[in-house]
């Protein structure tokens, strides 16, 4: 299983070659793509055509209360980490996902705080 983070929708968004090609060897694999949906806030800004559709082939998962819980618990951790960076992690962390990121450092400091079994993996 998968979790992506903004940078990866924005490297398949730009058409990112090697993104794609996960992306869709993925998908073919049968396996789950899911984005929290504060990383779709952060992205989205009226995508149109094939961009906005890449949002059909993921799975967004809504931010619950007890997951809320824990981004905040991991906020008040991890100094510097964003409200996005930690549901990413955290999410993650519930399905054992592998992260695709560019903000590897960041996303790393909040692995190793609260959640390591969480693997991470550059894009971009």
């Amino acid at each position: 299983m998968i979790t992506f983070d903004t940078a990866a929708l924005v490297a398949i968004e730009r058409r990112d070659r090697i993104m794609l090609a996960f992306m869709t060897a993925a998908l073919g694999a049968g396996a789950r793509i899911t984005v929290p949906s504060p990383v779709v806030s952060e992205w989205w800004r009226g995508q149109r055509g094939p961009s906005a559709r890449i949002l059909d082939a993921v799975v967004i998962e809504p931010l619950s209360a007890p997951l809320a819980r824990l981004v905040g618990e991991t906020l008040g951790i991890v100094r510097g980490a964003t409200l996005v960076d930690a549901v990413v992690v955290a999410s993650a962390a519930q399905r054992g996902d592998l992260v695709l990121t560019s903000d590897v450092d960041v996303l790393t400091r909040i692995r190793d705080a609260a959640f390591p079994s969480v693997r991470i993996r550059r894009v971009g």
